[in-house]
């Protein structure tokens, strides 16, 4: 979940500084009548998106152009790419270019954080840092000398969310980037201070990867609560192909344990070639309707765009539109 912008948005960030880059550009000449339509036909990797009254606000992976991309909706189906770089600047931490998969959440008092992945200057370790804003739209600013969860002896971390369990507890979700440095990849919870600042407890391990679709790695942890019970979406395999997937695991409590779906919710080979390595996902509810974003890769395999599909919930599981 993560990595550079490509080619086809850097061209486009040259020549339009972002700003033409919206919902209806069209980096590949002629899609392929079996490749799913983006909902943002660009660059727009592991989105995070978050409803604030009638609209919804995504967030993505960085480009060459900004540290945080952001798009906005008010129907899930047309989307403009902001101009602006949600996140303009960096803490004193991070170094630039590899700003990926931001989280986003709403704070008690009306104000907003942004997790975010970012290269850290002491360990050059990806880990996971927070920056806040009076809107969603942003800027989100950080003044902090240092990341929030950086576990260098396990590769760093990545791919932070949050999630609120029934009793308001908020948590902050995230994996250890130990496939970067031969380690296990585990998905963690670890409790969050109200304020959305700090870390109030131990991490928990929920899942690793076990199944074979999963291949050597799983990440970007999303957990949803249904019908009383907690759904942990996440994704598996290698980003740059074909492989990469989205699979769901389910307990009774937030912290498990977690009992994963044998088989993928969304696939290449699963949706018929329709999404190519689909992943990054998110999942809202907007207008009373929940809705899955993700990405998956153009025919060429040049760019991820972002889809987002209504889903149905079936035998406590999400299912995804065709």
């Amino acid at each position: 979940m993560r990595r550079l912008a490509v080619a086809a948005v850097a061209a486009c960030a040259l020549a339009a500084g972002l700003a033409g880059c919206s919902a209806g550009s069209a980096p590949s000449a002629e899609p392929s009548p079996t490749i799913a339509p983006f909902q943002i036909d660009s660059d727009f990797p592991d989105p995070g998106a978050l409803v604030v009254g009638d609209r919804v606000y995504a967030y993505a992976t960085n480009t060459p152009a900004v540290n945080v991309q952001l798009a906005t909706s008010d129907d899930m189906k047309t989307w403009t790419l902001s101009d602006r770089d949600a996140m303009p600047d960096l803490p004193a931490w991070a170094l630039p270019g590899k700003t990926w998969a931001p989280g986003p959440a709403r704070l008690a008092g009306g104000r907003f954080a942004l997790y975010f992945t970012a290269s850290d200057a002491s360990s050059r370790y990806q880990c996971i840092g927070v920056a806040f804003a009076d809107r969603p739209e942003g800027p989100f600013t950080s003044t902090a000398d240092k990341p929030l969860v950086c576990p260098v002896d396990q590769g760093g971390a990545i791919d932070a969310s949050v999630t609120i369990d029934a009793d308001g507890q908020r948590y902050l979700v995230w994996k250890n980037d130990g496939n970067c440095c031969g380690f296990d990849t585990w998905l963690y919870a670890q409790p969050l201070a109200a304020d959305g600042a700090s870390l109030t407890g131990e991490p928990t391990r929920l899942i690793k990867q076990t199944e074979p679709w999963e291949g050597h790695l799983i990440e970007a942890p999303v957990i949803v609560r249904h019908d009383g019970q907690y759904v942990l979406l996440y994704s598996a395999n290698d980003y740059g192909d074909s492989s990469y997937a989205t699979g769901a695991a389910t307990a009774k409590s937030l912290l498990g344990p977690y009992a994963k779906a044998k088989n993928p919710l969304l696939s290449t080979s699963g949706s018929k070639g329709r999404y190519l390595g689909p992943g990054g996902e998110d999942l809202v509810t907007f207008r009373g309707e929940d809705w899955l974003l993700f990405h998956s890769w153009d025919e060429a395999f040049a760019y991820r765009g972002m889809h987002a599909v209504p889903v149905t919930w079936r035998n406590g599981l999400p299912e995804p539109s065709p």
